[in-house]
């Protein structure tokens, strides 16, 4: 993504807490969404959002940005109780949504040019900022198409465009690569990264784990409306049982030999399917594999490609929620 030596945020990265969330709880008639949700995120971070669909993070963030009522709890935002008449905080926020929210009769320029036309009304300031955020995008190319011309990936950089022109001090993105090719995906995680380099705090949700795990200095897990783990992804790891995965192509194995294997130390879980192929989870230890392919060089059983793998994000969020995230 292109980025211009004049895109700057007036944000400086602190240990202090940009936004604090405490015991907020909102219903929907009988349904808890929010159950005494807590939250701090910490000025300078990219801070990843994850939760099943349901999980209460749509919610969270409305109710953060003001759009929601809620039952109980607090909201600040640098530093001040946010209501939906905070104007002065509004302006300090960007919002990229999952679905794209661009005007189709107008052009790139100006879609960009009104979206920042809410925060900045000064029209010679506006017309250097909507500049600067076409440059950022990498849509110089572009500016004079209507957005049903653009491509899915070009379409996603438009609409963070239009969030980020007025060059918030918080840009909550949600969802911003979703059906997007694999060029865009990363020309777009690479404007994320810049934009937090120049000094804006971002919260990301996302359904792609390895993009959480490559972007996001912090990570909270949530479910039912409730903060269930936090920290970085390689705390994460550490508070699940799997510590490594090991996985054998085009084994023939016995009821008994399986047992046997169940039983090795360190293994908790194993999978043997149809097509001969053996996944075994294992806690971490050193040398898993290693007596695992003792053990079947022992019992002369052949096999072809052996993977061992570490956890992923995707096995904490599983093996934490007992959920696929595409849920």
């Amino acid at each position: 993504m292109a980025v211009i030596q004049q895109c700057s945020f007036i944000c400086r990265k602190r240990e202090v807490n940009m936004i604090h969330i405490e015991n907020l709880v909102k219903r929907y008639g009988n349904l808890v969404a929010l159950d005494h949700f807590n939250l701090d995120i910490r000025e300078g971070e990219i801070f990843g959002l994850l939760g099943p669909n349901g999980s209460g993070k749509t919610t969270a963030i409305n109710c953060l940005l003001a759009l929601l009522k809620y039952d109980k709890g607090t909201i600040t935002v640098f530093g001040e109780e946010m209501h939906p008449d905070s104007y002065d905080l509004k302006r300090q926020i960007g919002v990229v949504p999952q679905n794209v929210a661009v005007f189709e009769q107008m052009t790139v320029l100006e879609n960009i040019d009104y979206f920042c036309g809410l925060y900045v009304k000064n029209r010679e300031e506006r017309k250097r900022l909507t500049e600067e955020a076409i440059a950022f995008t990498g849509l110089e190319d572009y500016r004079k198409m209507f957005p049903r011309k653009l491509s899915g990936g070009l379409l996603r950089r438009l609409n963070i465009a239009c969030g980020i022109a007025h060059q918030p001090r918080l840009i909550i993105m949600d969802e911003p690569t979703v059906a997007v090719d694999p060029q865009s995906r990363n020309r777009i995680l690479e404007g994320i990264q810049e934009l937090n380099r120049k000094g804006a705090t971002v919260i990301y949700t996302s359904h792609y784990m390895e993009e959480v795990e490559q972007i996001c200095s912090r990570i909270m897990i949530m479910d039912h409306g409730r903060s269930i783990a936090t920290g970085t992804a390689e705390e994460l790891k550490r508070m699940i049982k799997t510590g490594e995965t090991i996985i054998i192509e085009g084994i023939a194995l016995t009821e008994a030999q399986l047992e046997e294997i169940r039983g090795l130390p360190h293994v908790f879980e194993t999978y043997y399917d149809e097509k001969n192929m053996l996944t075994v989870k294992c806690t971490s230890a050193r040398h898993n594999l290693v007596r695992l392919l003792n053990y079947l060089q022992e019992q002369e059983v052949a096999f072809g490609r052996v993977l061992s793998e570490l956890p992923t994000l995707n096995d904490v969020f599983l093996e934490i929620t007992g959920k696929e995230l595409r849920d």
